[in-house]
C-alpha cells in the first residue's frame, strides 16, 4: 500500500512526483516534469488531491494521436485551475511531444488558457510543440493508454462506452493502491517518452 499526500502542502513545495489514475479501463501514472512546469504540476496535482478528477471522462479520443480528459462537465468547454480561471503555459524547447504517452495542457486554441483539461498523446504530435505545456510522460499503465486509445468513438470524437476516472491522487510511486488492480508496471527501457534534456 502505498502512502498518499493528505493535506495542503507548502505553498511552493513542489508536487509529489506522480499522479497516479485508476479508470474503468485499467491504471496508469504520470510522472511529472516539476522542473520545467512548476505551476502546471502543482495545478494538476492539486486538483487529483482534491479528488477534482475523480467521477471524469475521457470525453475525446482520437485514434493515433490524443485522449483528453480532465473536464468535469465532460463537454469538452469546463474546468478550472486551482488559481481560480485560467492560467499561463509554461512552454519549454526541452519538453516535446515526441511520442506516445506524452502528457499535455488541453487549451482553448489560445494561448495562456490552462484550466484542469489535459491530454495523452498516442503518437508523435511535434505540430503541438509550442503550442501546449507538456508537464509529464506515463511513467506506468502504458497498455491502459494504448487500450484508451483503441476505444469505439462516435462522428464527434467522443468514446460510445464511456472511460471514467474512478480515483486520481498524487504519489511517491508509479503506481496503484488498488488491491482490486493488477500493479503496474514501468515502461521497458526505451519506453521513455518526452524526457527532458539534461
Amino acid at each position: 500500500m502505498l502512502a498518499v499526500t493528505t493535506g495542503t502542502p507548502a505553498p511552493h513545495a513542489p508536487p509529489p512526483p506522480y499522479v497516479v489514475f485508476e479508470t474503468s479501463i485499467g491504471d496508469f501514472a504520470v510522472e511529472l516534469y516539476a522542473r520545467h512546469a512548476p505551476r502546471t504540476c502543482r495545478n494538476f496535482s492539486e486538483l487529483a488531491r482534491t479528488k477534482y478528477y475523480d467521477g471524469t471522462t475521457f470525453h475525446r479520443v482520437i485514434r493515433a494521436f490524443m485522449a483528453q480528459g480532465g473536464d468535469p462537465t465532460g463537454t469538452g468547454r469546463g474546468g478550472s485551475s486551482i488559481y481560480g480561471g485560467k492560467f499561463a503555459d509554461e512552454i519549454t524547447r526541452d519538453l516535446k511531444h515526441v511520442g506516445a504517452g506524452v502528457v499535455s495542457m488541453a487549451n482553448s486554441g489560445q494561448r495562456d488558457t490552462n484550466g484542469s483539461q489535459f491530454f495523452v498523446t498516442l503518437a508523435p504530435c511535434p505540430w503541438l510543440d509550442g503550442k501546449h505545456t507538456v508537464f509529464g510522460r506515463i511513467a506506468a499503465g502504458m497498455g491502459t493508454i494504448k487500450k484508451l486509445g483503441m476505444v469505439a468513438c462516435d462522428a464527434s470524437d467522443r468514446p460510445l462506452d464511456s472511460v471514467t476516472v474512478h480515483r486520481a491522487y498524487p504519489s511517491n510511486e508509479p503506481s496503484s493502491s488498488s488491491s482490486s488492480q493488477q500493479r503496474l508496471l514501468l515502461p521497458p527501457s526505451g519506453g521513455v517518452v518526452a524526457a527532458p534534456a539534461v
